[in-house]
């Protein structure tokens, strides 16, 4: 027999008195009965909360062909303003739905569907507000079937009354011919009819169970329900060298601290006690500190718990570092998180926090990891969805050593506190101590961390302080029609920034001293926790009061902001000296100077400028990145982590695709003429002075839409889309070679010190540009041509000599310092004083006669080249532009090989032939 009151346990539990959002005649509806549904637009969500506007339902059923609670059949379509779906106003904030002729007929539902719920949402007429339950969730009324059935609808299971208050019992049954009432197991009232209303005069014990038992011809169904009676909050101080959130004082005890300033009373309520909000379960109160202590714990235990507070509401505790979802859970696999914990259904509902008494130290490798030098960082930028096809942390770590192949010297996770949902960039954090789930367990993080350390790698997490949104505790603790109350400790009420654009969520108040020791506990618990190097703030121009009009991102000077952050950079190098503190800030130069002298790192956005040059469109020097250069921006640290793609960018190679210009004989829309542009620009961005940032897979010429949705197609709606998983692009010839030149780039940037010179200029306004490094013995001239057709540039050489161009293996000899050089269309060239680090030579050296008998065909080629090396085996095959720049590099065992070319530009390649005892020789072919 279906129990309709396990409905209302589930949905209808609370904690203090309150109205249902909706109720319906009759109480026990079925599919064939015409029913009144009444809305309490001040319950619940309260979106609709004294709107005077028209109220539609949004409605459908659920029923046995539906696969879960959120897969509603027959539903209107929303924003239907059929009069089938409006609500008539009764009062105010009382209004009525007629489900007519019955459920069955009004929906629409085939015979033999059996119908288990009716779903609402309640919205405006213009659909911009809503009225749901409490939590924002749907709103459900349970249909029954035809059997015998009896429910409590008053008091709601586990309320709690004030102590003298009057209880009325409310119990409703189906097709009984005795309905009896018990109270604390005494019978009170008995009846034949279908209903019972009982009143319990001034109540006084701490618990009160009320059963209700319906019969007919002998069968008998009962339910029943506990209501609490709230006793005097004790005034206790709490015991010292407490922090907040959960205590472990030994395996089997731990004391609960909450900061609830204004808050009357707090229940603890968890495992533990069986989530019956009795008088053991009252918090002591301290002052603005509740605490409690709970004994009897059992160590192999998790322990699952919530803050109960007046009016309903249920809240985890913002300290938690593991938190069970009772919407998202479901959906995280066993091999990212083994053995979850099941959500306490039945107990309660929301999001509620865990914790354990049990040892959960992790043994680390690397205990103290010098933090490479700031000003020469090369980091990567990396969501951890969207690197490997298992999106979670675990595969980032086995992915690790690609990344040290590739060379860099830190990795900066986007936000991975846990945020709402598991699908998402992170941008909307709820719990700022516990790592997602939906990557992995706390050990995983822990250790890919410490992996990276292994590897000279820093990690930097990426931390979102100017907002959060509708999960966060700390905002809903303090919450007034819809937005943070006025003695919310944490949060603005209103937004100090009046452009919508600019606004997410509920807005932190930085000036607020409650908001900047939240701030410095999640900061520090990080970097010792989980020995994180530093952090990337996310719109640090928001961490201002500040009012901002209309259309105004905040970007001018702002002494209180200055003022906020550097305290916030202070605290932060007071717990780990060495920290990396980098903002994205983008406001005007002044501030971001005083920041950067500070030495905090700032984002350079130079997506726009680079994509411009690699497409071809340099008129009105719409491609020059100068302002890449601190020196440009008159600062006397290098302190701009500069980049051509990030998260909020679009890709780099996807313009070059889709975008490109072109002549008769040059398309930049070609994938490998795209990718050679790309090169280009890699090679520019590395070689100014300053720390850098590469977005994941730019590195191998990424090429999808940044708002790319899953089914292949293009919108602004996808921007925050899972994104395909290319490392198959490593198979790639030519994104192969991309990536070799940001690994030799990195190297050189970390072995060469003339790359982090303070005597530098760069000439990149125009198609053809120029980057001077000077120091001295190790100058170097980096010239590269972002025209369609071919150029003459004047490398300005500092002296008269041999020079090196590093990626073509050749040397030039400078006569005069005007001399000229002439690059094809895409052409760079790193021209250096000296051979540094990394130098191939790729012509003239080794033995030519080792493949006297070698030779190549077809030639001129379209499609496939074949290779034959006569007598003597190949050890390695190389494919090179005439610059020098690597396409193609393979080990080979044999005297042959195959190489497809047709995805090569027209043009004319070197062939490099290389085999054991210095043999070496070069082709030259044309590519048709």
């Amino acid at each position: 027999m279906k129990n309709w009151f396990m409905f209302l346990l589930m949905a209808w539990s609370t904690l203090f008195v309150r109205a249902q959002v909706v109720t319906s005649d009759p109480t026990i509806p079925l599919e064939s009965d015409e029913v009144t549904i009444t809305f309490y637009a001040d319950e619940g969500s309260g979106g609709l909360e004294d709107y005077t506007g028209e109220v539609y339902a949004h409605t459908g059923v659920i029923t046995d062909k539906s696969s879960s609670g959120s897969d509603w059949k027959y539903a209107s379509t929303w924003g239907d303003n059929d009069e089938k779906y409006k609500l008539t106003r009764i009062t105010t904030n009382t209004y009525t739905l007629s489900i007519s002729p019955s459920i069955r007929e009004y929906y629409g539902v085939p015979e033999g569907e059996v119908i288990e719920q009716m779903a609402f949402v309640f919205r405006s007429a213009d659909n911009l507000k809503e009225g749901k339950d409490t939590g924002n969730k749907d709103i459900f009324v349970d249909v029954s079937e035809e059997v015998l059935s009896v429910s409590v609808s008053s008091p709601v299971n586990n309320s709690v009354f004030e102590q003298g208050a009057d209880v009325e019992i409310k119990v409703d049954a189906l097709l009984s011919d005795h309905l009896e009432l018990f109270v604390n197991e005494v019978s009170v009232l008995s009846t034949t009819s279908q209903s019972i209303t009982y009143t319990i005069s001034n109540v006084t014990l701490d618990k009160y169970e009320v059963k209700a038992v319906a019969t007919k011809d002998g069968e008998m169904v009962d339910t029943d329900v506990k209501f609490f009676v709230r006793g005097d909050v004790v005034n206790e101080s709490m015991p010292s060298g407490l922090r907040r959130g959960v205590n472990v004082i030994d395996d089997h005890t731990v004391t609960v601290l909450l900061f609830a300033p204004d808050k009357a009373f707090v229940y603890l309520m968890g495992d533990f006690n069986n989530w019956e909000p009795s008088n053991d379960a009252l918090m002591k109160k301290d002052g603005d500190y509740f605490w409690l202590t709970v004994n009897g714990l059992n160590s192999d235990a998790e322990y699952a718990y919530q803050f109960w507070f007046e009016n309903g509401l249920k809240v985890a505790d913002p300290y938690t570092n593991k938190v069970l979802d009772p919407w998202n859970d479901q959906y995280i696999l066993d091999r990212v998180y083994p053995e979850l914990k099941d959500y306490p259904e039945g107990k309660t509902e929301e999001i509620v926090s865990v914790f354990t008494t049990a040892d959960q130290s992790y043994e680390w490798q690397i205990d103290d990891f010098d933090v490479p030098d700031p000003s020469r960082l090369v980091i990567y930028e990396l969501l951890i969805r969207d690197f490997t096809d298992n999106g979670d942390i675990k595969t980032v770590t086995d992915s690790i050593q690609y990344l040290k192949r590739l060379g860099v010297t830190a990795i900066e996770l986007m936000p991975f506190n846990e945020f709402e949902g598991n699908d998402s960039w992170g941008y909307n954090p709820s719990f700022y101590f516990a790592p997602d789930k939906a990557y992995g367990t706390a050990n995983d993080y822990k250790e890919f961390v410490d992996v990276c350390h292994q590897n000279g790698i820093a990690v930097l997490m990426d931390m979102v302080l100017n907002h959060s949104f509708g999960q966060s505790p700390f905002a809903r603790m303090y919450l007034e029609d819809g937005k943070p109350a006025d003695n919310n400790p944490w949060y603005n009420r209103e937004h100090n920034m009046l452009e919508p654009a600019a606004q997410w969520g509920y807005d932190f108040n930085h000036e607020s001293v409650h908001t900047q020791q939240l701030v410095d506990s999640i900061n520090a618990f990080w970097l010792e926790e989980y020995k994180i190097d530093g952090f990337r703030f996310d719109f640090t121009k928001g961490f201002t009061n500040t009012e901002y009009p209309v259309g105004d991102w905040a970007s001018a000077y702002d002494e209180s902001r200055i003022t906020i952050l550097k305290r916030m950079a202070d605290a932060i190098w007071g717990v780990k000296e060495d920290a990396i503190v980098s903002f994205e800030h983008l406001s005007d130069n002044s501030e971001e100077k005083e920041l950067a002298e500070y030495g905090i790192l700032l984002w350079g956005n130079h997506n726009y400028s680079f994509n411009e040059a690699t497409m071809g469109f340099n008129e009105n020097d719409k491609s020059d990145f100068s302002w890449a250069s601190y020196l440009e921006r008159g600062w006397t640290k290098p302190h701009i982590v500069n980049y051509m793609e990030s998260h909020d960018e679009e890709r780099i190679m996807y313009k070059n695709n889709t975008y490109g210009a072109s002549s008769v004989t040059y398309d930049v829309t070609n994938l490998a003429t795209g990718l050679e542009r790309t090169k280009a620009a890699a090679v520019f961005l590395l070689a100014i002075p300053g720390p850098k940032m590469i977005w994941q897979f730019g590195e191998l010429g990424y090429d999808y839409s940044i708002n790319s949705c899953s089914d292949g197609s293009i919108s602004d709606d996808c921007r925050t889309a899972k994104k395909p998983v290319k490392w198959d692009y490593l198979e790639v010839d030519q994104r192969k070679s991309l990536f070799d030149i940001y690994r030799e780039m990195i190297q050189l940037k970390k072995d060469e010190p003339v790359f982090a010179t303070e005597n530098f200029n760069m000439e990149v306004g125009a198609s053809t540009k120029l980057i001077e490094l000077n120091l001295s013995g190790s100058d170097i001239r980096l010239v590269g041509n972002f025209d369609l057709t071919e150029k003459t540039v004047l490398p300005k050489f500092s002296t008269t000599g041999y020079w090196y161009n590093h990626f073509d293996g050749d040397s030039i000899n400078v006569s005069n310092t005007g001399m000229t050089y002439t690059l094809e269309p895409g052409e760079f060239a790193l021209f250096t004083q000296k051979k540094l680090n990394g130098f191939v030579p790729h012509v003239g050296i080794g033995d030519p006669t080792y493949f006297n008998n070698a030779w190549i065909a077809p030639n001129p080629v379209s499609d496939d080249l074949k290779i034959f090396s006569g007598d003597n085996p190949l050890k390695r095959v190389k494919i090179t532009s005439i610059s020098g720049q690597v396409l193609y590099d393979k080990l080979v065992v044999g005297n042959e090989e195959s190489v497809h070319l047709s995805s090569y530009s027209n043009g004319i390649y070197l062939v490099h032939l290389i085999g054991d005892d210095n043999g070496y020789k070069v082709f030259k072919v044309v590519k048709k």
